[in-house]
């Protein structure tokens, strides 16, 4: 009799985020998975280590670099920790654009969360249309801090600096005709908050797109439904948080179970799961980006009618302002001191938490007094989905990996730090 025995082989790069940095080892018998085991170390930087050498203003740069597709929403968490500690009170106005810049990232997320999940199953349309819009949420990005991806805009006490009065916009080439370039800046002829504004009149229309393109097609639903169940207790066990925990059926969201910033003053819907399946996390993060459209409408009205501070008057911690340092001796030293020494956190540990896109995003951090931190662990969600491989994808057929993959929303950046 021949001998019959599982085939272990590896698995991907097949997820846009999972690019040579996720070994995936599966066993299979036949094309029935019976161990999905990932490895991780491909891509470690040591961003704790490196956040441990250096000032706490200068690793803010750092935290765009773990999920490095929802950046400030990473920034938010570590400035919250270092303004818990430093007892530091943050100007209503800069609250808003934070809660308004979380909202556009977790838009920016589940954006590119959709079009690449969409693409993995075989889907090809929805990721172009995903695109288009995050084009748009990306020159927010590039109007406010000068960046299209990392950002660095949060600061301890605020944010770097206020909305720009006026939008960038699209220069006149030799590629494009006067009428195509009128057409291409007619909404960015205000400011940043009308750009905004008018993205979010737009930007149900485009779901609706993305709505009627998938979530009744025959192809989709064969792809997603009863694949990768998990169950409201067992998501609680693995430490599951965010879509994954509310496409569970668990309506835990830290918007709500423990506001920050601005969020109790907002009014939003937190959509949850009934089976636990792809399909249920597909249909949870569509609803969310009708929820985040609706908090960024709410947070532009209210930054349009009250102008104000955006950065704390704490001068520790505030730089001064550029015209005072070209005149002043003083601010000039001040400025310096800042920004190559830093400032100290009284001894003592924190820990906070943002609800991140992807989950529950923390920073904890210990401080012994000096400029720089002793200790910083940071609690990335995709940690402990990637974790759940094994138990999501055992039973399952190989192609049901990349759906699993695909829902579970990794970002190597954050898991592997």
């Amino acid at each position: 009799m021949a001998e019959i025995r599982n085939y272990t082989l590896n698995f991907g790069p097949q997820h846009p985020a999972a690019h040579g940095v996720l070994r995936l080892i599966l066993e299979i018998d036949g094309e029935v998975i019976e161990r999905a085991d990932p490895h991780i170390g491909l891509l470690h930087r040591g961003t704790e280590k490196l956040a441990e050498s250096k000032p706490y203003n200068q690793s803010i740069g750092y935290m765009d670099r773990l999920d490095y597709v929802s950046m400030m929403c990473n920034e938010h968490a570590y400035v919250l920790a270092i303004e818990k500690m430093l007892n530091l009170k943050v100007p209503e106005r800069a609250k808003y654009i934070r809660v308004m810049f979380d909202e556009i990232t977790r838009l920016l997320n589940h954006l590119m969360w959709l079009g690449t999940h969409a693409l993995d199953v075989g889907a090809m349309s929805v990721f172009l249309y995903a695109f288009r819009e995050r084009e748009k949420l990306i020159d927010c990005y590039e109007a406010v801090s000068g960046s299209r991806m990392h950002a660095t805009y949060y600061r301890p006490g605020g944010v770097y600096r206020d909305l720009p009065e006026k939008m960038p916009r699209y220069l006149a080439n030799n590629f494009r005709k006067p009428q195509e370039l009128a057409a291409m800046n007619q909404d960015r002829q205000g400011s940043l908050l009308d750009f905004i504004d008018n993205f979010t009149k737009e930007f149900p229309a485009s779901i609706k797109q993305y709505d009627d393109l998938l979530t009744d097609n025959r192809i989709w639903k064969q792809r997603l439904v009863n694949i990768g169940i998990v169950s409201a207790n067992r998501a609680k066990q693995m430490g599951f948080t965010g879509p994954m925990l509310r496409g569970s059926g668990v309506a835990w969201d830290l918007r709500k179970n423990q506001p920050y910033a601005v969020y109790d003053k907002l009014k939003f819907d937190i959509p949850v799961g009934v089976t636990g399946d792809s399909y249920d996390r597909y249909l949870v993060r569509l609803e969310e980006m009708r929820q985040s459209n609706r908090i960024i409408k709410q947070c532009v009205d209210w930054l349009k009618d009250n102008p104000g501070q955006v950065m704390s008057e704490d001068k520790k911690v505030a730089p001064p302002k550029r015209t005072d340092m070209k005149n002043n001796m003083e601010s000039l030293i001040h400025h310096f001191k800042l920004f190559t020494e830093g400032y100290s956190l009284p001894e003592g540990e924190v820990y906070s938490a943002v609800e991140h896109p992807k989950g529950e995003f923390g920073v904890y951090l210990v401080s012994d007094g000096a400029n720089k931190p002793y200790r910083v662990k940071i609690r990335a969600p995709g940690f402990a989905h990637l974790a759940s491989m094994d138990e999501m994808a055992k039973g399952h057929m190989l192609s049901d990996v990349v759906t699993i993959i695909g829902t579970q929303d990794i970002v190597f950046g954050e898991i592997d730090r």
